[in-house]
């Protein structure tokens, strides 16, 4: 464990509508304990509102999406966020209740050399509950008990800056879905280990992913992309076969599976981006840790 304290920073992505959520959010990483975490909020598309002092801005001219516009953010932290050991990934409309969890990361990172992403908590704020899909493996029953993981939540986690300069940032193409899990298999393939901690919690209203209107089309489309550009070539056809067999049987609407199957196709037909396929060894990992890449 080292004896100087981690530095921490802190990425906000907001398309400038939800001022005063984003306003308190800011407020409750002000309040944490330990050193200052310094903050960068990037306007994906819009302007942003009046923010307190000493917050870095960067406003972009057009959503790029939630991927490109949070390496945005990292890339403010200097190449690959290198400026801080730690960064923060948190939802506009989320808000830290307790003070101690920028000093949590720094001490799990601290303990842990082979610690690359933590993934936190989200509670919603009215009821305390945590969704099951807000648990970042197939044994969600219990969201208090912390565990390795082999995936994160985008807007609920703290990465070491190290991965990044190792494996690279998020997948700017994705636009929205499965950005995390590309960088997670990224990461574990690389050595790093994720831990889901239910002790750093982030309130967040609960939600429904499928508000977004683009949701079915990219869900499907970015999990072909996914596995063309992580899996070994025979995994491809089960990881996507088991998938489709799961939203069939899930029964969506006309629309919504009209929309996933015309994503599904144009995962086949556009460019995924470069292909760096895991090792096998990695697929034992992913499966000794409770979830074979084939679902």
């Amino acid at each position: 464990m080292t004896d100087t304290p981690l530095t921490v920073g802190a990425v906000v992505l907001t398309m400038g509508n939800r001022p005063d959520e984003l306003r308190a959010l800011l407020d409750s990483v002000a309040k944490q304990d330990g050193d200052r975490i310094e903050v960068v909020v990037v306007g994906n598309g819009s302007p942003l509102p009046e923010l307190p002092d000493g917050v870095r801005t960067v406003e972009l001219p057009e959503n790029v999406g939630i991927p490109a516009g949070r390496n945005v953010g990292i890339e403010a932290f200097g190449p690959g966020g290198t400026e801080v050991d730690v960064l923060l990934f948190l939802d506009d409309d989320g808000l830290l209740p307790h003070t101690d969890t920028a000093e949590l990361c720094r001490q799990a990172f601290a303990a842990d050399p082979e610690l690359g992403i933590i993934s936190f908590r989200i509670a919603d704020p009215e009821t305390g509950t945590t969704q099951r899909r807000h648990v970042p493996r197939l044994r969600a029953s219990d969201p208090m008990r912390s565990s390795r993981v082999t995936t994160f939540l985008g807007g609920a986690n703290a990465v070491r800056t190290k991965v990044f300069a190792q494996v690279g940032g998020l997948p700017d193409d994705f636009f929205y879905a499965h950005e995390e899990t590309d960088l997670a298999w990224r990461a574990l393939n690389a050595g790093w280990m994720i831990d889901y901690r239910s002790d750093m919690v982030l309130h967040h209203p609960a939600t429904a992913p499928s508000r977004h209107a683009v949701y079915h089309r990219m869900v499907a489309r970015n999990r072909v992309w996914l596995a063309r550009r992580n899996l070994p070539i025979p995994l491809i056809p089960v990881y996507l076969g088991v998938w489709l067999l799961l939203t069939l049987a899930r029964r969506p609407s006309k629309a919504a599976l009209r929309a996933w199957l015309g994503g599904f196709g144009e995962g086949w037909k556009t460019p995924c981006g470069a292909r760096r396929p895991m090792k096998w060894r990695t697929v034992w990992r992913l499966t000794r840790l409770g979830r074979p890449p084939v679902i």
